[in-house]
């Protein structure tokens, strides 16, 4: 009872995203990737849509509206309620990881021949684009007016949202290959230098920095003073932000493999999966494992947290649902491809890619 009673609050607080939409990756700038919408016990499927290339891109949901990106290079928009296409947008090259964000009646996605792409999200028609001098593999993030997204270039870039002109430019000392995370008006960026960078959103000066000395794939997920990221080196890393310190690294004691994925997390764990095939729930306080779940393959896609449940994709071509508290399975859909794209939620509905271009569509 008292655990629910903090889950209750920490939700209350922490979560900032309406439940009928999804406008970003993991939901909200924090990166928590939590929703309080309501999924049934067992979910149906209610619609499928095919397309002929691979969606590693995790979707946004706005306004009835799901948002896509594919490696054929096409950003969809599809009616949530139906499934059926609205409009396609065609981009300069494929589209990786990078998914949609979706504000203002815009939509912006980056591709891997580093374009940022500006869309308006009624029709499909282009506003503006911004070239970088190397592949976007994150995604954008919409804040104070602009549009942040790194690039494999080493910068971090902050783009006039209406406009698309350059608000300012952030060099890092390599890639810039996760996304940025927001919190208490810093983007915090992990990638390939090995540290993790507070970037002030209003001039793009560096606030502080933390040395991690490991390459990071993972978005860091914030609460509170503390964010939490997975590393190459093998490991899940708590950082205090306000002391500006690492206060735990956790590594599974016999399985060596890098965490990809973007961590999800409620008031006293933390919960990511890892190229070693399982998705872990670890403390938050200690860093300690609570418990772990073993796929067939590794686990690229990045859980969400939804009435109890953890709901995750894995390379072994399952969709799966796991209890929070347990680690214990309640239901699992066989795609029968690869799903190393994140969830999204909102309206009651959950839609997920696969790797061989099937968007599936689940609900009461």
């Amino acid at each position: 009872m008292r655990r629910t009673l903090i889950l209750s609050l920490f939700l209350a607080n922490y979560l900032m995203v309406n439940a009928a939409d999804w406008p970003q990756f993991r939901g909200i700038p924090a990166m928590t990737g939590i929703s309080d919408a309501k999924l049934p016990a067992k979910p149906r499927l209610l619609w499928t849509y095919e397309d002929p290339d691979p969606i590693e891109s995790s979707a946004a949901i706005v306004g009835g509206v799901v948002y896509v990106g594919t490696s054929g290079g096409n950003l969809l928009a599809l009616d949530l309620a139906t499934g059926k296409l609205k409009w396609k947008y065609k981009a300069a090259e494929a589209i990786g990881e990078s998914s949609p964000a979706v504000s203002g009646g815009m939509v912006y996605i980056g591709d891997l021949d580093g374009t940022l792409h500006a869309v308006n999200a009624a029709d499909g028609k282009k506003a503006w684009t911004w070239r970088t001098q190397g592949e976007i593999k994150g995604s954008a993030v919409v804040v104070e007016g602009k549009v942040l997204i790194g690039s494999y270039d080493g910068n971090l870039y902050a783009m006039d949202a209406k406009t698309g002109k350059p608000a300012w430019t952030f060099k890092t000392q390599a890639q810039v290959h996760a996304t940025p995370s927001i919190a208490n008006g810093m983007a915090l960026i992990t990638g390939c230098d090995g540290f993790l960078r507070a970037i002030r959103i209003s001039n793009g000066t560096e606030a502080y920095n933390i040395r991690i000395g490991s390459y990071t794939g993972s978005s860091p997920a914030v609460s509170g003073t503390n964010a939490y990221f997975g590393t190459f080196d093998n490991e899940v890393i708590g950082v205090d932000l306000a002391k500006k310190r690492v206060i735990w690294r956790y590594q599974h004691p016999d399985r060596k493999f890098p965490f990809y994925a973007t961590a999800t997390l409620d008031a006293s764990r933390i919960y990511t999966g890892g190229r070693d095939k399982m998705l872990h729930a670890i403390d938050a306080k200690s860093g300690k494992a609570a418990w772990t779940f073993a796929t067939k393959a590794r686990i690229d896609s990045s859980p969400v947290l939804v009435d109890g449940r953890l709901w995750f994709g894995s390379n072994d071509g399952n969709f799966y649902a796991i209890d929070v508290k347990t680690g214990k399975p309640t239901w699992t859909f066989t795609a029968g491809s690869a799903i190393s794209a994140s969830p999204a939620v909102a309206n009651d509905r959950l839609v997920v890619g696969a790797q061989d271009g099937h968007l599936y569509c689940f609900g009461a």
